[in-house]
């Protein structure tokens, strides 16, 4: 069972086998200076320990776990299911994944294998079990990362394929029922016989999709669960078990594949440099690393919203990470901006991707805490000072609770569903396979402009009566909530007369549970309590400005509508803002109503940044709004009920706040009163414990 720390464990990821030479007491004592309490090890090198089928070589890891306890390190053991040996390809070439029916993906990088085909199983479980057991009751062990990001293939392998096809048999009992649930009249797609399902290769049912995905994503939850049983045979009741996940894998839902683990742990990787400064441009559309500040938050967020908990962050940047092209390593200070942004979102392990930087592989570029001269440079200085600031914090910023002032809803079926049928394009008029982002993402940054904190609340965790949910979400913001149930469309109108503030975005409402689009009027089931209703929409080509109405809502000569309209037309919603064009112009772009205790605002458009601060800020204000642009103070609540406040200054001028009350500094120990004057230098970060 997962135990918190009393304090905020801080490492780095350690791989003294892929050292040129031995240096593992230098390595372990640099560590100790630089404050380090954890390392992660194991993970990646099933060869090491099985260099042939059946011969074992276990002991090579007992040094390292040996000089880290004795310097009072602590270890998470990685089970190294991720990365198959050689020769267990030789010998069972059928085990090799399949990115699409009969094509296999070739050996030569990582999670090249079928993880469900029994062979793999068998030579999987005889590793885990062997290293495992041999390192459990070590007592610097605290805990197992079971496999490495998992979920990054959809796999069209034929016992995967058949177990799908078992599979949609219990869910629907008959082809009659699929034919009929799936709509396969179109197109004369209707089974007579199970035997009739197609392979997903060249599948347009976007019904059939969303089950393939939900399926996939059940094979990799099952996957880990079925590790994670086998190490808890072994494992001591202090010691916990965990996956460290990137949230971008396709095969993969992090709400599902958490609830059997015993904490969540993420891999946030971010632009650093100018990626970090505040204000930030309009352009930041994400990949697999974040770029933006606002990027980085929602990173955070989202490793919260897996568990609704604190978790651990088991890898990020230390130095530069990407390719040999793109080397951006952190201006100074940025180290601890990034690590204290995380710690206010709920991290309680900050772990570096990773000690040493690699001098070969596919990773040689991938910037380590040490540089490939192995000397400690200006990265470990920067780190070693953090070290020293968590150490000083201590358990005021372990497992923090953080807060929100927004609730946002985010649906994986509707991601996956807009993967391979995106409503939005990009600008060269190809589709976006990032659109359930592109409508979340915009939202998102609105609110963390406006000096709001938001919480990424996952559909499944949407549970309660309206009463309760109003006093745990008091606002709730749902974009792109396309893949939706009758049941939760009705909870949202619920929500709102109770008292809630329902914010709602384009494509949300528009299908049900299996994708069909619904027959109702837009916003299906949400239209009599918005006082709105749509029969068309539109893609935009250019963005349209947005004026305000004569309402309460201000706005920016800046504000404007991107990417996409619905053609609201009103009952009696009132008018917040308009379009600026000769055609567009006849709908409202933002509406609201009250509705029972509560409101309804509908907001037809992605918004710019522009508009969507304004947006955020009418419906929450907030006196963080009167802060520097550069300047954000998010909050949290520590597991013994202190309260802490982190202000971070995200730009090279320095700037001076005064405070609001009364703070301990809890890096350098200074008291501070109510009206005195709080400085912040360069790309600098204050953690604050109210007193």
């Amino acid at each position: 069972m997962y135990q918190p720390s009393s304090r905020v464990l801080f490492g780095a990821a350690y791989y003294h086998e892929y050292q040129p030479h031995d240096r593992l007491e230098t390595d372990l004592d640099l560590m100790v200076d630089a404050h380090f309490s954890v390392i992660r090890v194991g993970e990646s090198v099933w060869s090491s320990w099985e260099p042939e089928n059946g011969r074992f070589d276990l002991d090579w890891l007992q040094p390292v776990l040996d000089g880290a306890h004795a310097r009072g390190i602590a270890v998470l053991l990685g089970t190294p299911t991720y990365a198959v040996p050689p020769w267990l390809a030789r010998l069972y070439p059928e085990i090799a994944g399949e990115n699409a029916t009969g094509r296999r993906i070739p050996w030569g990088a990582r999670q090249e294998v079928d993880f469900t085909h029994p062979a793999f199983r068998f030579h999987a479980e005889r590793v885990i079990r062997k290293l495992v057991s041999r390192y459990a009751d070590h007592p610097a062990v605290i805990g197992y990362q079971v496999d490495n990001e998992p979920g990054n293939e959809l796999f069209h392998n034929h016992g995967v394929f058949q177990r799908f096809v078992d599979h949609l048999k219990h869910t629907y009992g008959d082809v009659e029922t699929l034919n009929r649930e799936w709509g396969l009249v179109y197109w004369s797609h209707r089974l007579s016989d199970w035997a009739d399902l197609w392979t997903p290769d060249g599948n347009v049912q976007p019904q059939y999709d969303l089950a393939w995905r939900r399926f996939q994503a059940e094979q990799t939850t099952e996957f880990i669960s079925w590790q994670a049983d086998i190490v808890r045979e072994y494992a001591r009741d202090d010691q916990f078990v965990t996956t460290c996940i990137s949230y971008e894998r396709p095969a993969m839902a992090d709400d599902a594949l958490t609830e059997q683990l015993d904490v969540t742990a993420g891999n946030p990787y971010y632009a650093m440099q100018d990626g970090l400064l505040l204000p930030a441009g309009d352009d930041q559309r994400q990949h697999w690393t974040t770029v933006g500040t606002w990027a980085l938050y929602l990173s955070a967020d989202r490793m919260y919203s897996s568990r609704q908990e604190p978790y651990l962050v088991t890898e990020t940047n230390a130095q530069s990470i990407g390719y040999p092209w793109d080397n951006r390593p952190a201006y100074d200070g940025q180290w601890r901006q990034a690590a204290w942004a995380l710690i206010s979102r709920g991290a309680s392990m900050i772990e570096y991707w990773h000690w040493h930087t690699l001098h070969f592989g596919a990773e040689t570029y991938w910037g380590g805490v040490l540089p490939h001269s192995g000397r400690p440079g200006r990265t470990y200085a920067e780190l070693s000072r953090l070290g020293a600031e968590l150490e000083a914090a201590g358990d005021a910023v372990a497992g923090l609770t953080p807060d929100a002032d927004v609730t946002m809803l985010y649906s994986l079926p509707s991601k996956w569903l807009m993967q391979k049928y995106p409503p939005l394009s990009r600008d060269d008029g190809s589709p976006d396979d990032r659109s359930y982002h592109g409508l979340f993402d915009p939202f998102y940054r609105g609110a963390f402009d406006a000096g709001l904190q938001v919480r990424v609340l996952h559909v499944s965790q949407f549970t309660g009566t309206a009463d309760e949910l109003v006093a745990r979400h008091p606002v709730l913001a749902v974009p792109g909530l396309y893949i939706a149930d009758d049941a939760l469309l009705d909870l949202l109108v619920a929500y709102a007369a109770a008292g809630g503030h329902l914010v709602v975005g384009p494509r949300t409402a528009y299908a049900d549970e299996e994708a069909r689009a619904r027959t109702a009027v837009m916003p299906a089931r949400l239209s009599e309590a918005a006082g709105v209703w749509y029969d068309e929409y539109s893609n935009l080509s250019s963005d349209l400005p947005v004026r305000g109405a004569g309402s309460s809502l201000e706005l920016d000569e800046a504000a404007a509508g991107t990417r996409w309209v619905d053609g609201l037309q009103t009952t009696d919603a009132e008018v917040l803002a308009g379009y600026e064009h000769q055609h567009f112009g006849r709908w409202p772009a933002v509406t609201t109503r009250v509705h029972g205790k509560g409101r309804i605002t509908y907001v037809g458009t992605v918004p710019n940044a522009q508009l969507a601060t304004e947006l955020f800020r009418w419906i929450a204000p907030t006196d963080r709004k009167d802060l520097p642009a550069t300047v954000t103070v998010t909050s949290g609540t520590a597991r013994d009920g202190r309260r802490v406040r982190f202000v971070h200054n995200w730009s090279w001028e320095p700037v001076d706040l005064e405070l609001p009350g009364t703070f301990r500094d809890l890096l350098d120990g200074t008291e501070l009163a109510a009206g005195e004057k709080l400085s912040l230098g360069p790309w600098d970060v204050r953690v604050l414990l109210e007193t």
